[in-house]
């Protein structure tokens, strides 16, 4: 059995007959051991060439007082942090002041008691030890957390990127001539693909959410004409079961808010097509009322209210958690992760608001959630979104034929890609990973670059940054238009790909019409 280590003291006083007597009462303790010197010119040389867990130093001494040499070691990384304790026969008020303000963590007033020695000895060494045990947690975690959005980001790219080549693909057939039953069967597969996709969303969100990577805009919109869109979307779904859905806006709602409208569109299209699922007749009402607006924010109330089956009050008590429902028949018969109302909940708290719910088992459900949103006008909301139409300039723009180096690994992808940029009538190069696009940049002339992010031998970042410094060192005073094509979602990841030198991204898997948004802004 290894023996106890012991904490290590340093012991600084001028006068023999004090250190004798600390040297005595701390080695009745057995715990300790000790390092006994005179003055502080020693003390210094000994703090810096060992380990200490504390140092009990003497104010009052020849040469170099208790706090001038307090302040060296404070000064040295490696002796910054050992707690200093001070022995003092001064002990008025600014004594003791000045002795806090030059990084001693107590004192000890001369003469001092043996019970009160030990005590303040040990406590300082506990707190010590508490302070490492916190270091070393942290680090553990910051590391854990780290490891886990590595994980997500390469968790991300292995599911959508398979995702872009199924969706991308559908999206291509469908504009094809095709017989009514491949429509059919390109439907099924699209509306399969893209409930996979819907699946690999919930549950890439709920993983940011925990690992605090999830991120809110804050942005002018409209919020009556974000809601009718999402009514329009969810009466296409409704249709199939005969259901009208229904939209209130409360006369006191703002036209305009700031906030982030993708993020609160995903709770109000998750919470309504639970309605649909678990609604075989009547009707689902959407409604949204302002409830106070006070420094520059609006509280808002939202409800969707359906006619379906309804909740138990046991049932009630499981929802809003990962990977719940309300039992496993409903699983069995409805489907679903049960992830959808945790990541509602956790994007409502992320807005100042709560989320619940009122029920009664065969007569309907009333899913709600409160908002804080910020306050915005017409003027605000028209700079942001000027260039949503395309203009005739747009137009003129993506009626050019452009050269385009693609940037891609994976086969399938470059085909899904060549594909959707062929059509849309520009000339595509290849490069398999970031060496071969470098070498084709430096030879051929391009319009734009799509670039991958992960790649082989080269990933698409640093790509970026060599194309960058050739551009620099060229004396290019126009640069090319690089686009990150990234599965990775995370804020941190897109804010990464722009700080590299990258002027945009699109996200995996995309469809045409994304591509076509691309040139609108980068096309010349």
């Amino acid at each position: 059995m290894k023996p106890e280590k012991k904490d290590k003291i340093l012991v600084v006083d001028d006068m023999a007959i004090n250190l004798e007597l600390i040297n005595s009462v701390l080695n009745l303790e057995g715990n300790f051991s000790l390092v006994l010197v005179s003055d502080g010119k020693s003390a210094i040389r000994k703090a810096k060439t060992n380990y200490f867990d504390l140092i009990l130093l003497d104010i009052m001494m020849p040469e170099m007082d208790g706090f001038e040499v307090c302040k060296i070691l404070k000064s040295y990384p490696t002796t910054k942090d050992i707690p200093i304790i001070f022995l003092t026969a001064l002990n008025g008020p600014k004594d003791i002041q000045k002795a806090f303000q030059y990084g001693a963590v107590d004192y000890i007033s001369k003469p001092f008691s043996r019970e009160e020695l030990t005590s303040r000895v040990n406590l300082h060494i506990s707190l010590k030890r508490t302070r490492e045990e916190l270091v070393k947690a942290k680090r553990a975690a910051e590391a854990a957390a780290e490891a886990k959005a590595i994980f997500l980001a390469n968790m991300s790219h292995e599911l959508r990127t398979p995702m872009n080549g199924i969706i991308g693909m559908v999206d291509i057939l469908k504009r094809t001539e095709l017989t009514d039953a491949q429509q059919e069967y390109l439907n099924i597969i699209e509306s399969s693909g893209e409930n996979l996709l819907t699946i690999i969303n919930d549950i890439l969100d709920l993983s940011k959410i925990e690992a605090g990577h999830m991120e809110l805009e804050s942005i002018p919109f409209s919020l009556s004409e974000e809601m009718r869109r999402v009514m329009n979307i969810m009466q296409i779904i409704a249709d199939k079961k005969k259901l009208l859905v229904k939209l209130h806006v409360g006369k006191e709602v703002p036209p305009f808010v700031k906030g982030d409208p993708v993020r609160l569109k995903q709770i109000i299209i998750n919470l309504v097509n639970n309605a649909i699922k678990f609604t075989e007749k009547g009707d689902i009402t959407v409604s949204v009322e302002n409830k106070s607006a006070e420094n520059g924010k609006v509280h808002l109330l939202f409800k969707v209210m359906d006619t379906g089956i309804g909740i138990s009050p046991e049932g009630q008590k499981k929802l809003f958690r990962s990977f719940s429902q309300v039992d496993k028949s409903t699983t069995r018969k409805y489907g679903g992760t049960g992830l959808g109302l945790m990541i509602c909940k956790n994007l409502t708290q992320m807005m100042d608001g709560e989320i619940g719910v009122e029920s009664v088992e065969g007569a309907g459900s009333t899913f709600w959630f409160t908002a804080f949103l910020g306050t915005s006008n017409e003027e605000e909301y028209n700079s942001q979104h000027q260039d949503d139409d395309i203009s005739q300039t747009d137009k003129t723009r993506l009626n050019l034929k452009l050269k385009i180096l693609l940037a891609e690994d994976n086969k399938i992808n470059q085909k899904v890609a060549m594909l959707n940029l062929n059509n849309l009538g520009h000339k595509v190069v290849i490069a398999n990973n970031g060496i071969e696009a470098l070498e084709k940049f430096e030879n051929d002339n391009f319009d734009i670059i799509f670039m991958d992010v992960q790649m082989p031998e080269m990933d698409g970042v640093e790509a970026c940054k060599k194309i960058r410094e050739m551009e620099n060192k060229s004396g290019s005073i126009k640069k090319i238009p690089i686009i990150a094509m990234t599965a990775n979602t995370s804020e941190d990841e897109r804010k990464k790909y722009l700080e590299a030198g990258m002027d945009d991204y699109i996200s995996k898997p995309f469809k045409q019409k994304e591509l076509v948004e691309i040139f609108k802004k980068f096309a010349v």
